[in-house]
Parts: structure tokens; C-alpha cells; sequence
């Protein structure tokens, strides 16, 4: 069997080009991620065996979904238009890119946890505890973003963003990976809008998507939403384009996919589900269920093998999600069995009309949530009380009322109003409006089923509980792998349909398309101009490589303090190559002297030398003299609750370095 698309007795047309481009980033991502999956399962996951299984998984992939790939309704000018724009993401992103290597937030957990297996290939972490004399009740090795648990040292996540960013670290750039995903996002999701709008939208929705302030954010650092969002709308594109049941079991396991990349994304695979027991209802066969439920399965299996103590750190929030799946599960499998009887069932004349109006109270509702809720949550955990505190602190720099328990959920539709503009959501909520109403009639636009509702499922469930500390940008990238690109795809159907409409109606349409991008557009573009050309943390690099060159070859490194030990224990042991551990602090943030002295001497009896880190030279001068090892001067991310961002903060890091004598 010939790849249609690459038949060389007549040229491509561009849509079809652009069928297979857009399709070809989220083959390469699954690919790798089933390559890499059992490498790292065995403990071999090293460069050479990953490129020979991922190449050889993203050839059958290719094989199998790009036979007779659809010809799209495009031009060259607007494929060119979408190369254009993913190339100036990547181009821009490059330039701007987070040099976030010292532990603070997730992009740091993300680039350690990556850079661990792409020069080990296996997980758990060892603890060493040979190199600082043998146990001692005062050695912790857990650190921000790392467990201690079960003797060793396992990494907060789900191992297939690290997965994809230690190609990135092989290749010498990992700090330059999250641009180049950024990049075959904007690809992926202007072959969807291709795909369920046409090549007219395409353009301007995924220049609006590209220069999107969360989209920037995420795709300058290493987070997981990106390749989460690949392998959402991927699937979508390819069960779109499906002919067959191979095509739609690879489009279901993409999607499946994407549990191995954020633990959430079982939640926003939950539509599939459904929409699969309806395809065996209709007698469309069990493929694209297949293909879901090895996708959820290999990632359920990398997260209890690899992230046990994340999940329970998450259980409040995971136990929940894993009942909703078992109800959907139930419910579906009920469902298909009764399609029958359920087919014979006649809907009430005036459902669709209902079902239009239902997504219009649901945004009216989210709109009008700040004025009749606040939410707030009671410290009842450490985690909560760590958000507490954090949100004080955050409140007081931001001159707002102090008030720890606020979590300003009730403001998630303006964050999306922020990003994306009036324009995109009150288009996007008619769009809705108006395909439920059709779906309701009869099954008429069911290619939009199931887009339709992953979006509208993962965006109101979002925006109800986004679960995350709410300052901004940071909280932005909640609405990335779904939200975001959901709500420009349906906003630019919406422009579409009201193009049409005013044509029917008799009224010249030339200006609309470009009026539509301009109100696509320049909202964007106003909210992201503050932030879009200031890189945060640069330097972090030359500071993580100075420190390391300071620090013997045959060091057992003890961090005798809080900070410095929450975001430089895995650094120096990852990064720098040589045990690290933290001392166990009875009281305020400097370790015992008495805990310290024992554990250099371990230190001193295994052959090793020991060495100290603090973040104030004072708190080393009991034990020698201290030395500058880190004196960074940079930029973070602003800490915004109420309003958009629109600039960056200082940021100051100083570590200090001795070796008792």
C-alpha cells in the first residue's frame, strides 16, 4: 500500500500538504514517548535504543495514518501563511527562551527530572547514602519537586514531558525544546482549524494562538501543557482524517497519550471514552476504544511505577477524577448496550433550542460568578497551608487585601477573556451555541462531535476548579492544552458561520474574513506585548555550571539550609553529578550544628570530601570559610492575581560554599 502523499506521479496539492505536515508532530511525539516508554521501564533509556524504537514506532504510525490523507480545503499562500507562523514561534520563542534550571517552580522539576534520565536512563534516583558515611536519621534527600520515599529519590511528574525534553538534552539544547514543541503546536492546531473551519481561519487562528501569552509562556520553559495539547488536538486531526480502524485505534491511543504527560489529561480524554462506546452503538467497531485504553493504560502504569508519591500527593484531586472515569466508563458501556432502544427514543421538539441556550447560561454564568461567589479554601494540609502563605505574601507585593484562604477561581473565564479576547469567546460561545443546536437536530456537523466536546467538557470543568496557585502568568497554563486552543477553534467557526449567515442574508461579506483577524487578533496581541519580549531567568545556566566547576569530583554535598536546599539538592546532585543531601532541620532554616559536624565526618570516614551550601555566608562560618559560589541577578515571572501580567520581577539568588577543614 502507497502513501497517498507521497506518490510522486503528480505533485501534492497544498491542502494535502498540509493534511500531513499538521499530522506529522504528534505521530513524532507518540512515537518517541512509545520508544522511550519501555527503555525507561528497563532502565536503558539512552540515545541510540531510543532513536531505533522511536523511528521505528513513528514509521509504523506513519504507515499506518498517512495512507490517503485527506486533501484539505487550503491555499499554498495560507499553508505557507501557517509554516510562516510556526517558524516565527520558534524563531521568537529561541530567542526568548527560560534558562529555568534552579528549582522553584515545575519548569525546573521538568529540565532536573530530564536531564536525570537522559544521562542515567533510569529512575528511581539512588539516595548514595555509601558516600556520606552510611545512614543517619539527619540526611534528607528529598528536596522541592523530588520525594524521599522508599530509599530512594523519586521525581514529582509523569516521565513523558522528560522524556521528550532529554532528547533536547542529548542534542545539547534542552533549554531549546520547548520552542521547537511550541513550534509543531502551532502546525497541529492550524490543521485542525483547517480541518473543522477551512484554510480561510486557519492563518489567522494560529497566528492568535502563537503570540497568546500562556502559549508563549509554556512554550519558552519546560512544561507539560504543550505536548499535552500536541497530542489532544493531534487526535482530534487524526480521527478526523480516519478511514479505517487502524487509523482510528492510532488516533485513540494519541489521545491516550496524553495521560503519560499530565496525570489531568485523564479527565480531558473522558469525551473519547464516550464518543467511542457511541462509535460501537452506531457498529463502527471497538478501534478508537482500543487505542484509548492503551494510551490511559501505559500512562496509569508509568505514573503508578514511576510517581506513586505524586499521586498521593494529588489524591484529593486524583480519586475524585478516577470515580468520574469509572462513572463515565459505566455509564458508556450501559449506554452502548441500550443504543437500541435509546435510537427509538424521540427527543423533544424544542431540545435543540434548549441545548443552544444552555451554552450560552453556562458562559453567562461563568461571567457573572465573581459578583455572587468567592472561593476559598481553609488550610487544612501542608500544601494548603504552603498556598496560604504563598497567596499572602503574593496579596501584600500586590497591594491587595490580605487574605490567605481566597483562591480567585471565580475570576477563570476574565483569565481566558485575558488571553484571547472578547472577541474569540463571545464568537466561541456562539459557535457552541449554534453546533449543539445542530447536533440536537440530527446528527447534522458530526465531525464536530467529539472537538466539540473535549472542548466544552475540559473548558468548563477548568474554569470551574482550575486547581492551581492563582497568580499570574502561572496560572495561565491551565488553559493551554485545551482551553485556549478550544476556544480560538470554535471562535473562528463562529466568524465563519456568521460570515455566512450575513451572506444569506444579502449583505456584502469581502471585509469580514479580514475584520474576523483583526478581532482574532489584536486582543491577543494587547494582553501578550508586556511580557512577549522579556526572557525570565536568564543566566541560570552560566550560575548552574560555575557552581558545578566549584564543586570536587569527589564531593558528598550537605545543604545545611532551606532554600538553597529546596532548589539546589537535586541540581547539584543531577547537574552537577556528585551525592547531595540535604540536613534534617529541627528548628528555623539552618540545620543543627551538631547533625552537620556528625555527617562530615561520615563524609570524611567514606573518602570523600565534604562540602557545605547556604544561601548567607554566615550560616557556613562555623564550619570554615565561606566562598560566593552563585550571585545571580534576574528576572522571574510577575505574581499578577487580579489582572493580567504585564512585566517581570527581580529576582536574587545567592549561594555560599565551603569545605570544613
Amino acid at each position: 500500500m502507497r502513501l497517498a502523499w507521497l506518490d510522486q506521479t503528480r505533485r501534492p496539492s497544498a491542502g494535502r500538504v498540509l493534511a500531513v505536515v499538521s499530522v506529522l508532530p504528534v505521530l513524532a511525539v507518540a512515537a518517541w514517548l512509545l520508544g522511550g516508554l519501555p527503555l525507561l521501564f528497563a532502565g536503558w533509556f539512552h540515545p541510540l535504543p531510543a532513536l531505533v524504537l522511536g523511528t521505528v514506532f513513528f514509521a509504523v504510525l506513519c504507515r499506518t495514518t498517512l495512507t490517503g490523507r485527506a486533501d484539505l480545503d487550503a491555499t499554498a499562500w495560507q499553508v505557507t501563511g501557517i509554516a510562516g507562523v510556526a517558524l516565527g514561534s520558534l524563531v521568537l520563542n529561541a530567542i526568548m527562551h527560560s534558562e529555568q534550571l534552579i528549582v522553584r517552580r515545575d519548569p525546573a522539576t521538568y529540565a532536573q527530572y530530564a536531564i536525570w534520565i537522559a544521562r542515567h536512563g533510569s529512575l528511581p534516583i539512588p539516595q548514595q547514602v555509601e558516600a556520606f558515611g552510611g545512614p543517619d536519621p539527619a540526611l534528607r534527600f528529598g528536596s522541592m519537586g523530588f520525594f524521599d520515599s522508599g530509599g530512594a529519590v523519586v521525581p514529582q511528574f509523569l516521565p513523558g514531558p522528560p522524556m521528550l525534553f532529554a532528547a533536547g538534552e542529548w542534542l545539547g539544547g534542552m533549554l531549546l525544546a520547548p520552542p521547537v514543541l511550541g513550534a509543531l503546536a502551532v502546525l497541529v492546531l492550524g490543521g485542525t482549524v483547517a480541518r473543522l473551519v477551512g484554510g480561510r481561519w486557519a492563518v489567522p487562528a494560529a497566528l492568535a494562538f502563537a503570540i497568546s501569552m500562556p502559549i508563549l509562556y509554556t512554550s519558552r520553559a519546560t512544561f507539560s501543557e504543550i505536548p499535552s495539547l500536541i497530542l489532544i488536538f493531534g487526535g482530534i486531526a487524526l480521527l478526523h482524517d480516519a478511514r479505517g480502524r487502524w487509523e482510528t485505534a492510532v488516533a485513540g491511543l494519541v489521545f491516550g497519550l496524553a495521560v503519560l504527560v499530565r496525570i489531568d489529561a485523564l479527565r480531558d480524554v473522558l469525551p473519547v471514552l464516550a464518543f467511542g462506546g457511541l462509535l460501537v452503538a452506531l457498529r463502527r467497531g471497538f478501534a478508537l476504544l482500543v487505542g484509548l485504553a492503551a494510551g490511559v493504560g501505559l500512562g496509569l502504569v508509568a505514573a503508578w511505577v514511576f510517581a506513586g508519591p505524586y499521586l498521593a500527593y494529588l489524591s484529593r484531586s486524583v480519586w475524585p477524577m478516577l470515580l468520574i472515569s469509572v462513572a463515565v466508563l459505566v455509564l458508556t458501556a450501559v449506554g452502548t448496550a441500550l443504543a437500541g432502544r435509546l435510537a427509538r427514543v424521540r427527543l423533544p421538539r424544542r431540545l435543540p433550542g434548549v441545548g443552544a441556550a444552555l451554552v450560552v447560561l453556562v458562559m453567562l454564568g461563568l461571567a457573572v460568578r465573581p459578583w455572587v461567589q468567592t472561593v476559598r479554601r481553609v488550610p487544612t494540609t501542608n500544601p494548603d497551608w504552603l498556598t496560604y502563605q504563598f497567596l499572602e505574601a503574593t496579596q501584600k507585593a500586590n497591594g491587595l487585601p490580605v487574605d490567605g484562604t481566597r483562591l480567585y477561581f471565580e475570576d477563570s473565564l476574565y483569565w481566558v477573556i485575558w488571553y484571547v479576547g472578547v472577541p474569540v469567546v463571545v464568537f466561541a460561545t456562539l459557535g457552541a451555541a449554534v453546533l449543539v443546536r445542530r447536533l440536537l437536530r440530527g446528527g447534522a456537523a458530526f465531525e464536530w462531535l467529539l472537538p466539540l466536546a473535549v472542548v466544552g467538557w475540559t473548558t468548563v470543568t477548568t474554569l470551574l476548579r482550575p486547581e492551581i496557585t492563582p497568580d499570574h502568568p502561572w496560572a495561565a497554563r491551565r488553559l493551554v492544552p485545551v482551553v485556549i486552543p478550544g476556544l480560538i477553534l470554535l471562535g473562528v467557526w463562529g466568524l465563519a458561520w456568521s460570515r455566512d449567515k450575513l451572506r444569506r442574508l444579502g449583505y456584502g461579506t469581502r471585509w469580514f474574513a479580514a475584520a474576523g483577524a483583526v478581532l482574532v487578533v489584536v486582543p491577543v496581541a494587547i494582553t501578550s506585548i508586556g511580557t512577549a519580549f522579556t526572557p525570565v531567568e536568564r543566566g541560570e545556566r552560566a550560575a548552574v555550571a560555575g557552581l558545578c566547576a566549584r564543586i570536587p569530583s569527589d564531593a558528598s554535598v550537605l545543604v545545611i539550609e532551606r532554600v538553597t536546599g529546596d532548589r539546589l539538592t537535586q541540581v547539584v546532585r543531577g547537574t552537577c553529578g556528585v551525592p547531595t543531601a540535604q540536613v534534617r532541620r529541627t528548628a528555623g532554616d539552618v540545620a543543627a550544628a551538631g547533625d552537620v559536624r556528625r555527617l562530615v565526618d561520615g563524609i570524611r570516614a567514606a573518602g570523600r570530601t565534604p562540602v557545605l551550601l547556604a544561601a548567607e555566608a554566615g550560616q557556613l562560618t562555623p564550619y570554615g570559610t565561606p566562598s560566593q559560589v552563585i550571585d545571580l541577578s534576574t528576572r522571574q515571572d510577575e505574581r499578577s492575581l487580579v489582572e493580567p501580567p504585564n512585566g517581570t520581577w527581580r529576582l536574587q539568588v545567592d549561594v555560599w560554599m565551603t569545605s570544613p577543614v
